[in-house]
């Protein structure tokens, strides 16, 4: 593991030590704003149907908004956008404790945690952006940006299993209203930090003009313009240079793989109603959450240790391969029945969640025009959000009905289609436009 240390310690060179700690505090209220608000409501209503609508609410405003501010980042740069949307959200998840503690409807709880969903900053979309921005910046081969995108995922993860343990402790030694405060807290003050950070100047934004020698995001070199720069002997005399270049298109491909990521929120999702109804059934439902815990540990390791896959193994094999990890790992769900059973068989499970996103990641950044690069990744993270709230809908009335069994069955079903959309999806795994630093910036310095 000596050279995926050292690949991890690249990785961190490229935008510091501090952005790695602001960009995962940044995005840590994602993961409790969910489980928060489902407490808060439930608790403060008494109501189970109320607190669905609103965490499904929460959970539509994201999978909408998440696409969206990736492609305002995209035209506009990541710091304005980024500052605008954390107070934003900050804003809408402090009005949603008030609200909830003096009882009010459900609808006016429902539209309100539907603009804390649109809020959502997308730090952890943005983040991978920058970073592989600077890897590219910084003339980084391709094996660099993997560990990028597999130490992003890695940070998702853990923020994933950690946010619902703040919210649960919250709500044990307090209230969960202290859980969401917390979460405004950090969307204010880590969420700025994130879009502050000088690592943001790595992305031109595609509405900006640029001076001097510089980049446009799909890495072509401009010329200098300005005082003394000359005429451009390209550029037809008589004519005035396009004020925005054209919108580009996206492969086919990506459209396949967004939907592979959709079905992979399916799979969280049934995963979550299997292990809370099969907990219940067990009269150890405290056992849930840990449970869900132990499979996100499991996925971040296997996330760390993707560093160490040869560079020979292309991407399109790794999809393919997850899918079926990610089928013959699901299928024993079918078959346990007690809780030490269902701990071995979703911490195994964990081991192929990483592999599967982190390869989506990687692919789309290799397909996609790099001026719509954030906005393909927000879209990515804003269809594990959108397929895990339906599933949770679909496969929870279906344990309730059938039992745990037909929950996981769900999360099989999710698997197979993967399977079958790595199969039929032609993703090339093309090398990158080389990209060149811009002025004034050596290659490979954040700071």
């Amino acid at each position: 593991m000596t050279a995926a240390t050292a690949a991890f310690r690249r990785v961190l060179a490229l935008g510091g030590p501090l952005l790695p700690v602001v960009s995962f505090l940044g995005r840590l209220p994602t993961a409790m704003c969910q489980f928060g608000s489902l407490l808060l409501v439930a608790e403060t209503s008494g109501s189970l149907a109320t607190a669905g609508l609103v965490g499904g609410a929460l959970a539509a405003g994201q999978t909408a908004g998440g696409p969206l501010l990736g492609r305002l980042a995209d035209r506009h740069g990541q710091r304005p956008v980024v500052l605008a949307a954390c107070w934003f959200d900050a804003l809408a998840v402090t009005a949603l404790v008030p609200a909830a503690l003096a009882r009010t409807g459900a609808l006016p709880l429902a539209l309100i945690a539907l603009l804390a969903g649109a809020g959502v900053p997308q730090i952890g979309p943005l983040a991978r952006t920058r970073l592989v921005a600077l890897a590219r910046r910084a003339r980084a081969d391709d094996r660099l940006v993997h560990t990028a995108l597999s130490f992003e995922g890695t940070l998702d993860e853990v923020s994933f299993v950690l946010g619902p343990a703040l919210v649960g402790l919250s709500a044990t030694v307090a209230h969960p209203a202290v859980a969401l405060a917390l979460a405004a807290l950090l969307l204010a003050v880590c969420g700025s930090a994130f879009a502050l950070h000088p690592t943001a100047a790595a992305l031109r934004p595609t509405g900006s003009a640029p001076t001097g020698e510089a980049l446009r995001p799909t890495g072509e070199v401009l010329r200098p313009t300005g005082a003394g720069a000359g005429p451009d002997p390209d550029r037809p005399r008589g004519r005035r240079p396009a004020a925005r270049p054209a919108r580009a298109r996206m492969p086919r491909a990506v459209h396949a793989m967004r939907a592979s990521m959709a079905l992979q929120g399916a799979v969280f999702g049934a995963c979550q109603s299997g292990i809370t109804a099969l907990t219940a059934d067990l009269h150890r439902p405290a056992q849930a959450g840990l449970v869900y815990a132990a499979m996100g540990v499991m996925s971040a390791v296997a996330g760390l240790s993707l560093a160490a896959v040869p560079a020979r193994i292309g991407l399109p094999v790794r999809w393919r391969a997850a899918a079926v990890a990610l089928i013959a790992l699901s299928v024993p769900l079918l078959f346990v029945r007690s809780l030490g059973a269902l701990y071995l068989a979703v911490v195994v499970l964990g081991a192929a969640f990483a592999p599967h996103l982190i390869t989506l990641f990687g692919l789309t950044e290799r397909l996609v025009p790099a001026g719509r690069l954030a906005e393909s990744m927000a879209f990515l993270t804003s269809a594990v959000v959108g397929g895990q709230a339906l599933s949770l809908a679909a496969s929870g009335r279906l344990a309730e009905v059938y039992g745990p069994s037909a929950a996981f069955a769900v999360a099989v079903g999710a698997a197979v289609l993967i399977l079958g959309l790595s199969l039929t999806t032609r993703a090339t795994d093309r090398p990158a436009a080389a990209i060149k630093p811009a002025a004034g910036a050596p290659a490979g310095s954040a700071r």
